[in-house]
């Protein structure tokens, strides 16, 4: 579980610090303020995300809660440093950063890795407790 905790914090770390960089060094007339809130979920969602997801025995699911957690933490700190989270990509009238693509995208391959996990130890989940 410590290998897979690590794992976790190093995508995590080296999404957010990507997203950062990017939104730094990209130009953006898009701004969105959000509520604080937001800020207070995102930080709570990375913990628990960190903290929870490597717990499952499964390298998948600890990358996909590593990646999505990278994304929580560039939008909290993006937020914070730029007192609004900036949005340099726009599609279709919709505006948005490398950290909501890393939410999504993490979320994705958790869910995907998660349902594997059970899929593949599906003889176990049947044992009493």
């Amino acid at each position: 579980m410590r290998r897979r905790r690590a794992i976790a914090v190093v995508v995590a770390l080296v999404v957010a610090a990507v997203a950062l960089t990017h939104e730094a060094l990209s130009p953006t007339p898009f701004h969105h303020t959000r509520a604080p809130g937001v800020f207070v979920l995102a930080a709570a969602l990375a913990v628990a995300l960190l903290v929870l997801a490597p717990r499952v025995p499964s390298l998948g699911v600890a990358v996909g809660a590593g990646i999505a957690a990278g994304g929580a933490l560039g939008t909290l700190v993006s937020g914070i440093a730029w007192n609004g989270v900036p949005d340099p990509f726009v599609r279709d009238g919709i505006a948005f950063n490398v950290s909501d693509l890393a939410i999504a995208v993490g979320d994705v391959i958790l869910i995907a890795a998660a349902l594997a996990h059970a899929w593949l130890q599906r003889a176990d989940l049947r044992q009493p407790a």
